[in-house]
């Protein structure tokens, strides 16, 4: 209960200019229409941030800029993901003078620790910084897929208050969710019958991802779901399962493109301030443009 943390809160992306360079107007216009269409939060500088190609001081740019324009006006966490706790404890000191409420992170990508270094990581992070943290098990990006017992491991940190369980695998997301909901708050619900079952039958705290591109129509779908209104829950969901269905693998994986692409080319063909992708990331190609366009008008979005 540290943290009040619900609902539909997207990892947004992070606008660069035609030259790679952070777009901090684009960004302001993004976040206005974000807030505008009633996310519950905000993820900054995460996987769909493109944080990987972020020099750390643009990095703590970003976080700054966000910070400064929407503090107290919707729950902000940080991505703050790195190599060593070190790193992490410093993009977090940023988060925290500009007002975050928490930061999400992986274990560190691409060493692969084990589960007992992976635990003292976090424990190191905990101990370095007062920001609530949320685990991100990403085993897309890290390499590691955190089984149960490391989870229950890291949920009894002091600091942990969250995890984002992005696995493809729902026996996995619901062993998490009914193992854990009751110490910290556990996110990665699918909006579709599955997750709104889920949800009916045994409540749950929200959905972390995507970028926000379908504006109101995704945090409408908890917003519907609290009011107790589950066939419009229901229809708010569809229109999400079609872009996950049509744009990502099971995995999460972006099927024509990079996930950041992906939305980004959404945001663009809806005339909002998406961007474009920084190397090594391509942009999404003329003829998968237009598939995402055809995906978004036979929602009504372009």
């Amino acid at each position: 209960m540290r943290v009040g943390w619900r609902g539909y809160i997207p990892a947004i992306t992070t606008p660069f200019d035609v030259d790679g360079q952070l777009d901090l107007p684009g960004l302001g216009t993004l976040l206005e229409w974000l807030h505008a269409e009633g996310m519950h939060g905000l993820v900054v500088a995460g996987t769909t941030g493109e944080w990987t190609s972020l020099a750390p001081q643009e990095r703590k740019a970003l976080i700054t800029a966000v910070g400064k324009q929407m503090k107290g006006k919707i729950s902000l966490i940080a991505g703050c993901t790195a190599f060593t706790a070190q790193e992490v404890v410093d993009f977090a000191e940023t988060a925290h003078a500009c007002g975050y409420e928490g930061v999400l992170v992986t274990p560190p990508p691409y060493i692969r620790p084990s589960a007992d270094e992976i635990v003292s990581f976090y424990q190191t992070v905990s101990d370095g910084s007062a920001l609530p943290i949320c685990v991100y098990n990403w085993p897309p990006g890290t390499g590691v897929d955190m089984d149960f017992d490391l989870l229950r491991r890291l949920a009894n940190i002091e600091n942990v208050v969250a995890i984002k369980q992005s696995t493809g695998d729902l026996r996995r997301f619901v062993q998490t969710y009914f193992g854990l909901c009751e110490q910290i708050r556990v996110f990665g619900h699918s909006m579709d019958d599955g997750g709104l079952a889920l949800l009916r039958g045994g409540g749950g705290d929200g959905t972390m991802g995507a970028g926000g591109v379908l504006g109101r129509t995704q945090p409408d779908f908890y917003n519907h779901v609290w009011a107790g209104d589950f066939e419009a829950a229901r229809a708010c969901g569809r229109q999400d399962r079609v872009i996950m269905d049509a744009w990502y693998t099971s995995e999460l994986v972006g099927r024509f493109g990079s996930g950041p692409a992906i939305l980004k080319a959404a945001l663009n063909i809806q005339g909002l301030p998406g961007g474009y992708v920084r190397r090594p990331l391509l942009d999404v190609r003329q003829a998968d443009l237009e598939r995402i366009r055809e995906t978004l008008a036979s929602l009504g979005r372009a």
